[in-house]
């Protein structure tokens, strides 16, 4: 019998020795060379997202290829347009003036978990900026998300090949166990966690450096200034793409009491059912496990199939389903995280009430990530931000693509750092700058840095021989010089 465990031991062993040999090659690189190859993985990923997006549901038969594939385009496409022209590799600053210099130094070799949910798009952004800063990766695949991963890794060992850099500056692991993972990060210089608390807690317990980020668990609050169609629109739009999926989608919907009817007939008018009766039982029953934690049989999955999954019939066209929660806790499944077609939803009195809503939803399981609001009072959104214990709050757009960079002026990332309330070394949407580190150069206050040297030229004994013959000639024929 083989030992799966050992095997997977061994395995991130071996990846991470050959991916140290491949960085270090790679540390020769300037920083248009290692340009030109981010530019170029991005160009294969963009021909190929809509390819492994298809895997990747049929892999994991969660969300939407459609969306998935959006997500690829994030990964790849945005990603490059925000980071080309960073400084990353060599001399990132000379400021002769203060007397500081700056020079990127490449972490090493990365440790990367991927989630199941967002499998490619993860792992074409974590290679892009690993190798941006001057480092390799290797990633520890969600076991459901095998497949779809290694096809991914194998597009990219392809244009590395190309591009003259060594393949094995990206890889995979064939035999994902916990074991295999746990060395993978004991082996590896950095760690970037991605996926349930228990990885990120294991990245941070692994006693090498990490960059983990924790689950989301975001109310989205609908203030009386709002305008109430264009918030439900962007909600749904959200809160139903890839089916859920993302952790910045909004997990629970708070109203002010003057606006609740209005907001409920909008939402209902836009393809949400309100569950009641026997409905509300038979759905909570299929959203945990029986000691605990979201079911992973709904993640992802839209309103037909987990309605089919309870038992219950609802309208054909049926988007989101909602239900009136009682209270805020452990005891009450549509207060947590819910990365399905399933949304809370609570009416307050005012901003006030929603403010200490939202930070029970928050404290709940989603501390340090991520905020919505929609509202048009400067002074409230104020309150919000100044008091609310998330690393972003975003503002009259849908939580998911604002969250991540598509419709606002966020970093493109699918790497989403809840800062130190979440639990997580960095509240940054994370890029290649978390990478690298800065090495500094300082001179003494009274010193100046040495000038620039002037550009000498080493000319060849035959070279001055053949310049003197050819000025000589010319003075023959009477030129002046």
């Amino acid at each position: 019998m083989v030992d799966k465990d050992l095997l997977s031991i061994q395995e991130a062993r071996s990846l991470v020795r050959s991916a140290q040999k491949a960085q270090a090659e790679i540390r020769k690189l300037n920083q248009s060379q290692i340009d030109a190859v981010t530019e170029a993985i991005g160009k294969a990923a963009v021909q190929n997202a809509e390819s492994l997006a298809k895997l990747a549901v049929e892999d994991t038969g969660f969300g939407r290829w459609e969306d998935k594939t959006q997500k690829n385009l994030l990964a790849s496409e945005m990603l490059l347009d925000n980071i080309r022209g960073m400084k990353t590799v060599g001399i990132l600053r000379e400021d002769d003036v203060e007397g500081i210099w700056e020079i990127a130094k490449p972490a090493g070799v990365i440790a990367a978990l991927i989630p199941s949910t967002n499998p490619t798009s993860t792992t074409i952004f974590k290679s892009i900026i690993a190798i941006k800063a001057g480092n390799g990766i290797v990633f520890a695949p969600h076991p459901s998300a095998l497949n779809c991963i290694k096809a991914t890794v194998d597009m990219i060992k392809r244009v590395l090949v190309e591009q003259g850099v060594p393949a094995d500056l990206v890889s995979a692991m064939s035999v994902p166990t916990v074991q295999g993972t746990e060395e993978l990060m004991k082996q590896s210089d950095l760690i970037l966690a991605t996926g349930g608390p228990g990885m990120v807690k294991a990245a941070y317990s692994s006693g090498k450096p990490a960059l983990g980020v924790g689950a989301g668990n975001v109310p989205v609050y609908i203030e009386r200034s709002a305008d109430i169609a264009d918030a439900v629109d962007k909600i749904m739009s959200s809160k139903t793409f890839d089916n859920g999926t993302v952790c910045a989608s909004e997990q629970a919907i708070l109203a002010d009491r003057v606006i609740t009817d209005q907001v409920k007939a909008t939402l209902k008018a836009k393809g949400c059912l309100f569950l009641q009766g026997d409905d509300v039982i038979k759905v909570k029953a299929i959203m945990e496990r029986p000691g605990g934690g979201m079911n992973p049989q709904i993640v992802g999955k839209d309103a037909q199939t987990v309605a089919a999954m309870a038992g219950i019939t609802i309208p054909a066209g049926t988007r989101l389903m909602v239900y009136e929660e009682d209270g805020i806790g452990p005891e009450f499944p549509f207060s947590k995280e819910k990365l399905t077609a399933l949304i809370g939803y609570y009416t307050v009195e005012d901003w006030r009430q929603a403010c200490e809503y939202c930070h029970k939803l928050l404290i709940n399981g989603g501390i340090g990530h991520t905020l919505s609001i929609h509202s048009n009072d400067r002074n409230v959104i104020r309150e919000f931000a100044i008091e609310k214990p998330v690393s972003r709050m975003v503002v009259n757009t849908g939580s998911t693509q604002g969250a991540v960079g598509i419709s606002t002026a966020l970093a493109p990332s699918l790497t989403l750092g809840c800062g130190n309330e979440g639990g997580s070394s960095t509240s940054d949407n994370v890029g290649p700058e978390h990478l690298f580190n800065v090495r500094r150069v300082a001179f003494g206050k009274d010193q100046k840095a040495p000038a620039v040297a002037a550009a000498t030229t080493t000319v060849s004994v035959n070279e001055v021989e053949r310049i003197t013959e050819l000025v000589m000639k010319r003075l023959k024929e009477g030129a002046v010089i």
